[in-house]
Parts: C-alpha cells; structure tokens; sequence
C-alpha cells in the first residue's frame, strides 16, 4: 500500500519529482527518463509506470532551460522503440500461457491480455501505433504482438512510427502549453485529465466489445 501511494504520489506530482531529479542528477536525467519509458513498454510486469504524463511534464521544463528538447526527444524516442522491441520479444519467446507461470502470472493479468489480444484482432498493424497513447494497453499489444507471431519487420515499422508519433505529440503539448499559466498553475489536474483521455479509448473499445458479445449471447 505504501509502494501504491508513492507511485500514486510521483504520478501526480511529476513535474516537482522530475524538477527535483533535474537538481540533483542534472544531465543523468535523461538516462532515468530513459529507463522509466524503456521498463514501461518493455516489460509487461510494469504497465502502471508514467508515460504520456511524465513526457508532457518532462517537455514542459525543457523552455526553462532545465532541459534540452532535441535530446529529450531523442532519448525518449530511442527507450520506446527498444522497449516495445524488447517487450515483443518476450511475448513471441513466453506466448500468452504465461498467465499460468508460476511465477510470474502472479504480475501478468490474464483479463489484460484477453483485453489487449481482442484489440490487436481487431485493428490489425495499426494497433501498435493506437496502443502507444494508451495506458497498459501500450505495455501489453507488443507482447500480444510477439506471442501471435507477428513478423518482425511488420512490427518494426509500427513500432517506429507509434514512438515517432506518441513522443512527439506528448513533448510538444508539453513543450508548447505546459508553461502557460492557467496550465502550470492546475498542473495536477492537467496530468489527471491527459491521464483520463489516453485511458478513454481503451473504455470506448472495452464497452464495445462487450456490446457486441451481449448481442450475440
């Protein structure tokens, strides 16, 4: 409980963390920020890390001068493709049963699977792309991705494109707005609603399908 409400903590209030690690780690910054998005979509253990929000947040202090936003980006874009990457992997070397490892079906919900296997049935490649910009849907279509077999070079290109586009969007909204006062001044409710709209389309997904399988029982 404890671990729940630092992470809860550090989620709605990134923009003090990240000012924070900025003094103290200074250039290293890039490497942990790198390191958080490259965990997020890499490992399928670990979906409930920061992702658009900390981008926004990270984006928002580069006009401050705390930090660069050609390497930011660059960074960030590097961590998500090797994450997504790394995460393909595993699903094509694990396969969906590992939800009945032993040990580590204990982190890997099998309804989130299902959720996210339903999604990639139905939108194909583009999948990859559409999945970036949301929350645990993101961490869990590579690894579906990886465990359908999938083949490489397909995915490779959606991969790309997917970080291209998801980083690009969350550090230019916050390099652009996250300064401007009626921003910076309700940042947490800010981080909150980007929060609620990159889960929304997840729900919409979820409510359709059920739906559709209400329909047809």
């Amino acid at each position: 409980m404890n671990f729940l409400s630092q992470l809860m903590d550090f989620i709605l209030h990134i923009d003090k963390h990240l000012i924070s690690i900025v003094s103290q780690y200074g250039t290293l910054t890039y490497g942990i920020l790198f390191l958080i998005i490259f965990i997020e979509t890499g490992l399928v253990i670990m979906p409930f890390l920061p992702g658009d929000s900390m981008l926004f947040a990270a984006a928002a202090l580069a006009p401050q001068g705390a930090l660069n936003i050609g390497l930011l980006f660059l960074v960030c874009l590097i961590a998500a493709v090797l994450g997504d990457t790394l995460n393909y992997h595993i699903g094509k070397w694990a396969g969906l049963g590992i939800t009945n490892h032993p040990r580590f079906g204990r982190f890997i919900k099998e309804e989130h699977l299902l959720k996210a296997t339903r999604f990639f049935n139905q939108y194909g490649g583009k999948t990859i792309v559409m999945a970036r910009f949301m929350p645990f849907i993101r961490t869990f279509i590579p690894f579906v991705a990886g465990a359908s077999r999938m083949h490489y070079s397909y995915f490779i290109l959606y991969n790309v494109i997917g970080a291209f586009l998801w980083v690009a969007i969350c550090l230019g909204l916050g390099y652009f707005f996250g300064n401007i006062p009626v921003v910076k001044d309700n940042f947490e409710i800010v981080l909150i609603l980007i929060i609620v709209v990159s889960v929304l389309p997840a729900v919409f997904s979820a409510f359709k399908a059920w739906r559709e399988n209400r329909s047809h029982s």
